[in-house]
């Protein structure tokens, strides 16, 4: 069958309403579109229900087709390619879900998060924490009411050397001091702590 001669009256007599011509259009074209969308969309049964919505869209877009502009195959090619890239990206776009039940034979479902191990910490991880909270605390306890100003001021509140000194009222160099020693102190103190040397 020559492309333009034969699909480009069929094309034009769908626009019609013709169901005689659309299933000639059909017979003649729908084994090149489903080519096309194979290469596209691999999957055979979602290839097939695009085929279908492509003989859908030519069915009301029948009309759309212009003879000057382009041959009747490559109109309807540019169809279900078109069709088939956008099944590809709905389905990357497409929430994946998992189910969280396991069916048994007896039917019963449990659920499968339950045995998920807690991510929360456990009695001896939160144990931990509270002895390292406190060895931190008496750690910065230690320190001179200076040195714990400028700790918290530079690295709670996130203040430069510069913003510290003109916070405090104190030279650059008198806070980059204290600073210093009170980094130190902690150093050492929480080190006697873990028991480094």
């Amino acid at each position: 069958m020559s492309d333009a001669a034969d699909l480009a009256p069929l094309l034009a007599r769908t626009a019609l309403g013709d169901r005689a011509a659309f299933e000639a259009l059909y017979r003649a074209s729908s084994r090149h579109l489903f080519g096309a969308i194979l290469r596209i969309q691999p999957d055979r049964t979602q290839a097939e229900e695009l085929l279908q919505d492509v003989y859908i869209k030519v069915w009301h877009h029948a009309g759309a087709f212009e003879t000057g502009r382009a041959q009747p195959m490559a109109w309807l090619a540019s169809i279900a390619r078109h069709a088939a890239i956008d099944s590809l990206r709905r389905a990357r776009a497409r929430v994946q879900t998992v189910s969280t039940s396991l069916a048994d034979d007896e039917d019963d479902t449990p659920d499968l998060l339950a045995r998920l191990p807690d991510p929360a910490p456990g009695p001896l991880a939160l144990l931990q924490d509270a002895a390292e909270q406190r060895q931190v605390r008496h750690c910065v306890g230690e320190l001179s009411a200076e040195q714990q100003q400028c700790v918290a001021l530079a690295y709670y509140q996130g203040l430069s050397h510069s913003e510290l000194a003109e916070h405090l009222a104190q030279p650059l160099g008198t806070v980059k001091g204290w600073l210093r020693r009170a980094l130190q102190s902690l150093k050492a103190c929480l080190g006697r702590a873990a028991g480094v040397a």
